[in-house]
């Protein structure tokens, strides 16, 4: 790849990056909807994890036609439902 469509690229992606990231920050948490990758990316997790998830009924989501999205604030939920408070505070 030739170094000036590289920076073209990158440039782009920067600005989409930039154009996302404001858009969330507009949104109240409970209103951002993420779909399978990024949930995934978020948690750490293989997508057969997030799928083990959903099957268990542990994290909601909702599906339109073959897309499946999931609420930020339900994604915050179940890490708060599984928070374990540090008890050795030395």
């Amino acid at each position: 790849m030739e170094v000036r469509a590289y920076k073209e690229l990158l440039q782009l992606l920067n600005e989409i990056k930039s154009a996302v990231d404001s858009k969330n920050q507009k949104q109240p948490l409970s209103d951002v909807w993420l779909d399978i990758s990024e949930t995934c990316i978020l948690l750490k997790i293989s997508k057969r994890t997030l799928q083990f998830y959903r099957d268990k009924g542990m994290l909601s989501f909702s599906q339109i036609q073959g897309k499946i999205y999931f609420k930020a604030s339900d994604i915050e939920l179940l890490l708060q439902k599984h928070y374990h408070k540090a008890t050795n505070t030395k």
